[in-house]
């Protein structure tokens, strides 16, 4: 078993929809990038890569590519995972948190976790999202944009 570690911070912006764990959640402002900008599936997609030492999303996707522009980070996520079996790795676990001070995520974890586990090929009890505030502080909460982190593991195949 290996263990990797994913972060991952996007601005919040006006004109664009919030899409975290693949699911659009309704809301004023979304998140700013050159895919969908799922801030929790970017941070899951480095630590699994992380933890298999395949680099990062970056390496794979790079946002200079126009392939990617406004690309689905769930197609994207399957497509981590063909690069992980194709070096004899699948995913082990998932453990992640989403850092916004609005909107509530409670609503929309247990979707998360199955859209997640779903791509991955797993149990949906080996995928777990949380959410938490910053309680105002920082740009997470001033609401000028949310972070994820996530942990990972993998195992051979």
């Amino acid at each position: 078993m290996r263990v990797g570690i994913g972060y991952d911070v996007h601005r919040l912006v006006a004109g664009r929809n919030l899409i975290l764990g693949g699911v659009e959640i309704p809301y004023e402002y979304g998140l700013e990038g050159h895919s969908d900008a799922d801030v929790l599936l970017h941070a899951i997609k480095d630590a699994l890569l992380g933890a298999a030492a395949l680099g990062d999303i970056g390496r794979h996707f790079p946002d200079t590519d126009p392939r990617y522009k406004g690309a689905s980070s769930l197609k994207l996520l399957a497509r981590v995972k063909e690069i992980l079996a194709e070096k004899g790795y699948e995913a082990g676990n998932v453990d992640a948190t989403v850092i916004a001070q609005k909107p509530k995520l409670a609503p929309y974890i247990a979707q998360m976790n199955a859209n997640i586990a779903a791509v991955l090929g797993i149990d949906v009890d080996r995928v777990n999202v949380k959410a938490t505030t910053t309680e105002g502080l920082g740009f997470t909460g001033r609401g000028e944009g949310i972070a994820a982190q996530a942990v990972a593991t993998v195992v051979r195949r």
